[in-house]
């Protein structure tokens, strides 16, 4: 309670700023407008549906190449684990990719795809998938090796000892990935949309560029926020903080 208290004085107290600021100073409402300014245009952008069909758009591309990239990301991760032979190689690749922006890969993209929603999906995908790969092999790695042996003694092997012991045990670092995963694909997705178009909040926010609205701007960048903001406190960090104490990793 006290925490979300200081934070919303702290937001009242910068959005007091940033309205007197505006009003006394000398610069256009095109490149400075007020908070009163950008809360209009995010209310009509609301109701008018312009932002709600952005949101709808960027979120189906997210989904999308964020469940891809978990798919993608446990397999390979599994595969790495495993064997030998594949973390001397893809393992050695994937930690390379990781460093990338995913950004770079969009003239890639373009290329391979042209310049279409498949480009944006793809570089949302690779955005996350490395990630995911490296926090999942690390997750496998670090189960115990007590519960692994204890397993086999019992005759626990093949798909069954995946299912009922690595992988349950490695939920922990899974899910810190997920969380890592998620908003590295986010922010992939923004600047896919900024460049490739076919609509959604980066394009929106390239909209406001090109006319010169930077009240449209500051409203698609609050709304990234915002969605950044829930998803990660809301889902992530709430099913990290659960499966941890479930887990037994944390004391609440």
């Amino acid at each position: 309670m006290i925490t979300a208290l200081r934070r919303i004085i702290f937001i009242a107290m910068i959005a007091g700023i940033w309205e007197v600021t505006s009003r006394l100073s000398s610069l256009p409402d095109f490149m400075f407008p007020s908070l009163t300014q950008v809360l209009e245009t995010l209310f009509n952008g609301l109701v008018s549906g312009q932002i709600t069909e952005a949101i709808g758009k960027s979120l189906g591309r997210i989904l999308i190449g964020f469940t891809i990239a978990i798919i993608i990301g446990l397999i390979l991760g599994y595969f790495i684990w495993r064997f030998k032979l594949v973390e001397d190689t893809l393992g050695f690749v994937v930690t390379a990719l990781q460093s990338i922006p995913s950004i770079v890969w969009f003239p890639l993209a373009i290329i391979w795809f042209g310049l279409n929603d498949f480009s944006i999906l793809f570089i949302v995908t690779i955005g996350a998938t490395w990630t995911m790969t490296v926090n999942a092999t690390s997750g496998f790695r670090n189960v115990p090796q007590l519960y692994q042996r204890v397993a086999k003694t019992y005759g626990s092997t093949g798909f069954h000892f995946l299912r009922t012991v690595i992988l349950p045990a490695s939920v922990p670092q899974i899910i810190s990935g997920l969380r890592i995963a998620w908003a590295f694909s986010w922010r992939a997705l923004m600047a896919g949309e900024l460049l490739g178009g076919g609509g959604g909040l980066g394009q929106l926010l390239e909209m406001g560029r090109s006319l010169g609205q930077m009240d449209l701007v500051i409203s698609v960048m609050i709304i990234i926020a915002i969605i950044g903001t829930i998803v990660d406190n809301v889902v992530f960090s709430r099913l990290e903080r659960n499966v941890q104490l479930k887990w037994g990793v944390n004391q609440r």
